[in-house]
């Protein structure tokens, strides 16, 4: 693992070798030992830097992106809000194509970074010409000297991770993990991280999370794409109404699939028992995790890697806003509105 400077050149500097945590209280009844690999404490609050950095200086180096060129992408917030970041350090425009399923707090974080934003309607088809994907494509093919990342269809995608984040949980664990449970959006993250992982010890379980209304799950199963599995579902960048070729199934053992709701408790409960502030889909990895002990998925010397992709602060109009919540109807009397432990003095 290399060494952090003392003082370092530009915030690119800082992604990667984020931190492994133990989980202590959130998995007290459950089995096995928990870490979270928490991609917050990268620059850009995402394990998206990774995948930005890596394919945009991998098109530098094949003379593909020059001085002077646009980066075009398709992204649910994340991915954009990274690729803009790199973009102000390398100097390069920035134009993002984003599903209307991002928050709002995303959408205001890609604009603060100096991105040209185009907001497309979430539940189309991936071959409708209002879909974020069909969008992206049309720019770029309009613009002269653009580059469009593609993360979905990009192997760049899962190499990035091959070459980080899966070396860092081997060592940070000593070799000792015994499971991966991580999202699979673009699959990038899941699919690079298993590889590594799976050439050092192939007995170690990967385990996929994936969204209700997405078709990876079943896709794994079959090797079938079935329509009607999609349905509208809230949670971003988890689960897909394609299928990614940045996601290699075969180093899957397994997919779970959770729902928007629970998710969502789950993040916050996250925030109140760890003090880990972290993002939707970490609610749904963790989410997964308690499905997964409630199979007796676990034994008590499992030692199971969880990645948490993104920080909080990019859900504050969403899981982390009681109104939300409430208009999602996501409270009941087991969860009640977090706004009743709030007092106003005038």
């Amino acid at each position: 693992m290399k060494q952090r400077k003392q003082v370092i050149d530009n915030v690119l500097d800082l992604i990667g070798n984020t931190p492994l945590i133990r989980l202590n209280k959130i998995t007290s009844n459950l089995e096995g030992e928990y870490l979270a690999k928490v991609e917050a404490f990268n620059p850009g609050h995402s394990t998206k830097d990774r995948i930005a950095l890596y394919i945009i200086e991998e098109a530098e180096r094949r003379g593909i992106l020059n001085p002077g060129d646009t980066i075009i992408e398709t992204t649910s917030g994340n991915t954009g809000f990274s690729v803009a970041m790199v973009s102000v350090i390398k100097g390069y425009e920035c134009i993002l194509a984003v599903s209307s399923k991002s928050s709002s707090d995303k959408i205001d974080m890609l604009k603060a970074m100096g991105a040209k934003v185009y907001v497309c309607p979430a539940h189309v088809s991936a071959d409708d010409p209002r879909s974020y994907y069909q969008v992206a494509k049309r720019l770029h093919e309009e613009i002269k000297g653009s580059v469009y990342i593609n993360q979905y269809f990009n192997e760049l995608n899962i190499e990035a991770h091959y070459r980080t984040t899966g070396r860092e949980i081997w060592e940070q664990s000593g070799g000792e993990i015994t499971h991966l449970v991580a999202c699979s959006g673009t699959g990038g993250t899941i699919s690079g991280t298993a590889k590594y992982l799976k050439e050092k010890n192939p007995d170690i379980k990967i385990i996929g999370v994936d969204a209700y209304g997405s078709v990876l799950k079943k896709y794994h199963e079959t090797k079938e794409f079935d329509a009607n599995e999609i349905y509208p579902y809230r949670i971003e960048g988890l689960g897909k109404n394609l299928i990614p070729t940045a996601t290699d199934f075969d180093v899957i053992d397994h997919f779970v699939k959770v729902n928007d709701e629970e998710s969502a408790h789950t993040a916050r409960e996250i925030a109140k028992r760890e003090g880990l502030f972290v993002g939707y889909t970490s609610g749904a990895a963790m989410q997964a995790i308690k499905q997964l002990n409630a199979e007796g998925t676990f034994g008590p010397n499992d030692k199971i890697v969880v990645i948490f992709p993104d920080h909080g602060s990019r859900y504050m109009s969403k899981v982390y806003s009681d109104d939300w919540m409430a208009e999602q109807g996501f409270f009941d009397s087991k969860n009640e509105i977090t706004l009743k432990t709030v007092q106003y003095i005038d």
